[in-house]
C-alpha cells in the first residue's frame, strides 16, 4: 500500500504549512545537495551584473571548464537548462518507441518517453541482490527491439552504482543492437572512485553513448537549472544544434558554472566530507536492530526497515518532528513502504538523525 505522504526534497512549501515548521528549523536529509551549500568562490567573485548582457550563443567559456573539469574535449560538451531539459531533449529527439529504463529510478525519464509517443519497460534491481545490477541478465534482454538503454549511476534511490567495466559490456551489446544508451551521472562526483565509475572517458569509443551532468547536486545549486551532456559523437551533436533554440542557458548560470566547476578547495572539502559520513551512517545503521542499510556509492542511502508494524511514513513523521526531512521511498517502482531515503549532511545533524531512526 502507498503511503498518503509523498514529499520531495523541494516541497518545502508544502511541508512548512502541514507541520508548522520554518524553512531555518528543517535540516533537508532529501535533497541529496551538498550540504556545504554553493562554492565560497561564487559568492566570492560573482559579478551580478553579467546579466546586462547575453551570454556567448556558443558557450565557449562555459563549455571550456566543463572540458577541463570532466577531462573530456570542448567538441564533446553540450549545455542546457538542467538535466531535466536535456532528458526532454535527447529522448525527443532520439524518439525511443520502446526504452529499458533500470530501476527503481527517477520518475521524469519514464514520463518523457511517454510524452515522446514511447513506451518505457523496467529491468528491475531487486532487493535479495542489494539492489546491485545483473549483467548478464540485463545483456540477454538487449536486442534491436529496444531503441534506449536509461540509466542513473549513482542510481537515486538506491545509491547502487555500475562500474566501467561493466558499462563496458553493456555498451559494447548496445552498440551491436544499434541501442542509445544515456547515462545520467548526476550523483557521481560524489563516488569515492569516479574514474572506476564515470562513463566519461567511454564516449571516446561509443557514439551511442550520451552522459549528463547537473551542478544541482554536487555544486549545491538546483536553482540554477545548469545541466550539461558529453557526447562523442559529431554528427548527432550537430543534429541537435540544428534544433536548438539560443542561449538556452542563461548569463548569470554560465558565468556561475565556470567559477564551481574550477573551485578545487570546495571540489575536495566536499569529497572528504561524504566519504567520511557516508562511511559514518552506513556502519551506524549496519549495526542498528531493525534496519537494513544498502551498500551507498552516492551522497544519499537507501535504507529498508525489519521492524513489525514501522513504516517508512512513521520514520518520516518521527524524523519531520524533529526538524529532518527524509524521503519516503513508497512511491518509487519496485519499493514499498518498508524503504526511506536520506542524504549526507554534516556530521551533528548526521548524528542526530541516526539517533533519531534508531530510537523509532
Amino acid at each position: 500500500m502507498k503511503s498518503e505522504y509523498y514529499y520531495h526534497g523541494s516541497d518545502i512549501e508544502k511541508i512548512k504549512a502541514k507541520y508548522n515548521i520554518s524553512e531555518d528549523d528543517l535540516i533537508n536529509f532529501a535533497a541529496n545537495v551538498n550540504p556545504f551549500g554553493l562554492s565560497p568562490n561564487l559568492k566570492k567573485e560573482f559579478d551580478i551584473d553579467i546579466i546586462t548582457s547575453y551570454p556567448n550563443r556558443q558557450y565557449t567559456e562555459l563549455k571550456t571548464a566543463i572540458a577541463e573539469y570532466t577531462n573530456s574535449s570542448v567538441e564533446n560538451v553540450l549545455v542546457g537548462n538542467g538535466t531535466s531539459e536535456l532528458i526532454s531533449t535527447f529522448i525527443r529527439h532520439i524518439h525511443p518507441s520502446k526504452a529499458m529504463i533500470i530501476g527503481p529510478t527517477y520518475s521524469e525519464y519514464e514520463r518523457e518517453v511517454s510524452l515522446s509517443g514511447g513506451q518505457s519497460y523496467y529491468f528491475p534491481l531487486y532487493e535479495e541482490d542489494g539492489f546491485k545490477i545483473n549483467a548478464d541478465t540485463l545483456i540477454d534482454r538487449l536486442d534491436k527491439s529496444i531503441d534506449m538503454l536509461i540509466i542513473c549511476n549513482p542510481n537515486n534511490p538506491t545509491s547502487s552504482c555500475i562500474d566501467c567495466i561493466t558499462m563496458r559490456r553493456i555498451l559494447d551489446v548496445c552498440k551491436e543492437n544499434h541501442i542509445y544508451v544515456m547515462i545520467d551521472e548526476t550523483y557521481i562526483e560524489f563516488v569515492a572512485e569516479i574514474n572506476a565509475y564515470s562513463a566519461v572517458s567511454l564516449t571516446d569509443f561509443y557514439n551511442n553513448l550520451i552522459i549528463l551532468r547537473s551542478t544541482s547536486k554536487f555544486f549545491a545549486s538546483p536553482g540554477l537549472r545548469l545541466g550539461y551532456a558529453i557526447i562523442g559523437n559529431e554528427d548527432f551533436i550537430a543534429e541537435i544544434n540544428k534544433t536548438s533554440k539560443p542561449w538556452m542557458v542563461n548569463s548569470f548560470a554560465a558565468k556561475a558554472g565556470e567559477i564551481m566547476l574550477r573551485d578545487s578547495d570546495y571540489i575536495e572539502k566536499t569529497n572528504k566530507l561524504i566519504n567520511e559520513e557516508r562511511e559514518y551512517c552506513y556502519n551506524a545503521l549496519l549495526a542498528a536492530d531493525g534496519f537494513k542499510p544498502y551498500k551507498p556509492y552516492a551522497n544519499f542511502m537507501l535504507v529498508k526497515i525489519n521492524k513489525a508494524n514501522l513504516t517508512s511514513n512513521d520514520v518520516f513523521e518521527k524524523a519531520i518532528k524533529q526538524g529532518m526531512l527524509i524521503r519516503n521511498c513508497s512511491t518509487f517502482p519496485f519499493l514499498t513502504d518498508e524503504y526511506f531515503r536520506f542524504c549526507f549532511m554534516e556530521h551533528d545533524a548526521n548524528v542526530k538523525l541516526i539517533d533519531c531512526i534508531t530510537n523509532c
